[in-house]
């Protein structure tokens, strides 16, 4: 195999599942953050808003949440990080744009990064470590027994 071949299967599966768990975890602590105040903000940034359900706020801190746990499990996969991905995008131009042009001084990489991350999962899907992946699977045996 040379660096420029793609890496062979079951590889590139496994380590998207890795990558979207690990990612999922730190993901939810923003939602946690928001909703139950824990783990807390970094220091020197102002107290966070008391929580909501229905604030702006609120929203997201759900989404991130329930929409994580989803992520983190890799249930719904393409549906759930379509709609976490547009959440991204409109914390990323609602919140971070409006304070400068890059989002090193304007502390929204991580908005940027996640809207990414969760486009890619739109397209590439949960990987093979995933409750998608189980469905799949299912689904392909009852096909290939019955036909």
């Amino acid at each position: 195999m040379s660096i420029f071949d793609p890496a062979p299967q079951p590889w590139p599966s496994r380590a998207l599942s890795v990558f979207r768990i690990v990612a999922a975890l730190v993901f939810i602590t923003f939602g946690t953050m928001k909703v139950f105040g824990h783990p807390s903000g970094p220091v020197g940034m102002p107290a966070l808003p008391p929580f909501t359900v229905m604030s702006q706020w609120g929203i997201g801190g759900l989404l991130e949440v329930i929409g994580g746990l989803f992520i983190l499990f890799g249930f719904l996969t393409r549906p759930v990080a379509f709609i976490l991905a547009g959440e991204m995008a409109v914390a990323y131009f609602q919140f971070h744009y409006p304070q400068g042009f890059f989002p090193t001084r304007n502390m929204g990489t991580p908005a940027i990064m996640y809207c990414l991350f969760f486009l890619y999962l739109v397209i590439a899907g949960a990987g093979m470590w995933s409750v998608d992946a189980a469905i799949a699977r299912r689904r392909r045996e009852r096909q290939v027994s019955q036909g």
